[in-house]
């Protein structure tokens, strides 16, 4: 693959992670209570750390990306999309990262699909690993403060 070609990938990765990044700027602006403002700049921050880890990956390559499994509760696949509204609950809120997640998950495992080059692919199927942590962690959250409640 050429330059030209890999920076086009690490700008999308980049740009996908920075609409992250707002995204839960965003959804810190509408949450009611302290303690899911404190969950979602911890996702915001991690968000952020995507963007540098693909910045590096531009500037010095590919680092020995480890491979691991995530578990799947599998919560958000049986939700409705929620929209993204000023009103939204916690509950609400929980569900629209999830989907978030989700579909972040789901772009970067067809991405990996997609590029024959194995460093590309073992770029994208380690950002669908990230976003899958990510859900996991949204779904057990809902798990223990919604599910359980009810």
């Amino acid at each position: 693959m050429n330059k030209e070609n890999f920076n086009e990938i690490i700008d999308f990765a980049v740009a996908r992670e920075k609409e992250a990044v707002k995204f839960y700027q965003d959804l810190q602006k509408i949450a009611k209570f302290q303690s899911i403002k404190k969950v979602l700049k911890d996702f915001e921050k991690m968000e952020e750390g995507h963007v540098k880890l693909l910045e590096n990956i531009r500037t010095k390559g590919f680092e020995a990306l480890q491979e691991k499994e995530i578990p799947n509760l599998k919560i958000s696949e049986y939700m409705v999309e929620a929209d993204f509204a000023e009103n939204m609950n916690y509950q609400d809120i929980l569900i629209v990262a999830m989907k978030r997640e989700e579909a972040s998950k789901k772009l970067y495992e067809d991405m990996a699909i997609r590029f024959s080059d194995p460093e590309i692919k073992k770029l994208f199927s380690r950002l669908a690993v990230e976003e899958a942590e990510h859900k996991l962690k949204f779904e057990k959250l809902y798990d223990e403060d919604i599910l359980k409640e009810n």
